[in-house]
C-alpha cells in the first residue's frame, strides 16, 4: 500500500477524532455552539472524504487494472487537502471573534481543498483513461476469428 493511502486514512481517523472531540465540547459547553460549522467540516470533508480518497487510491486502480496516473499529484492531493481543511476549520473557529479575517481564511483554505480534491478527479480520469486505451488496444491486436466457408 502506498505510503499517501496510509496518509489519508490516518488524516481521516485524526480528522474524525478531532471532530469528535469538537462534538462533546460542544454538547458540553453550549456557547461553543458556534463553532458547528467546523465541527461539520472536521466530520465530513475530514473524516468521509478523507477516507474515500485513501480507499479509492488505493481500490479504483486495481479494480480498472492500471497504475494510477501520478502518484505525485496524489502526494500534492494529500497536502492541499490537509492544510486546506486545516484553515477552513481554523478560519471557522476565529470567524466568530474576529469576523472577515476568519472568513477570508475559511476562503483560502476552501479553494486549496478545492485544488486537491480536482487533483483527484484528474488523476482518476487519466487513470480510468489509460486504463480503456490500453483495453483497446488489446482488442485490436487480437485476430478476428474466422468464419467457416461455404
Amino acid at each position: 500500500m502506498d505510503w499517501f493511502v496510509k496518509a489519508f486514512i490516518r488524516a481521516s481517523l485524526a480528522w474524525f477524532a478531532l471532530g469528535i472531540l469538537l462534538g462533546i465540547a460542544m454538547a458540553a459547553y453550549s456557547p461553543w455552539l458556534v463553532y458547528r460549522p467546523a465541527h461539520a467540516h472536521m466530520n465530513v470533508v475530514g473524516f468521509l472524504t478523507m477516507m474515500v480518497f485513501g480507499v479509492g487510491y488505493q481500490l479504483l486502480p486495481r479494480l480498472f487494472g492500471h497504475p494510477l496516473f501520478s502518484r505525485r499529484l496524489a502526494v500534492g492531493h494529500w497536502w492541499l487537502a490537509n492544510g486546506g481543511l486545516a484553515g477552513m476549520v481554523v478560519g471557522f473557529i476565529v470567524r466568530p471573534h474576529v469576523g472577515q479575517a476568519g472568513a477570508m481564511t475559511v476562503a483560502i483554505g476552501g479553494v486549496f481543498y478545492s485544488l486537491g480534491a480536482l487533483g483527484f478527479v484528474y488523476n482518476m480520469w487519466r487513470t480510468f483513461n489509460l486504463a480503456d486505451a490500453r483495453v483497446r488496444m488489446r482488442a485490436m491486436a487480437r485476430p478476428l476469428p474466422m468464419q467457416d466457408e461455404q
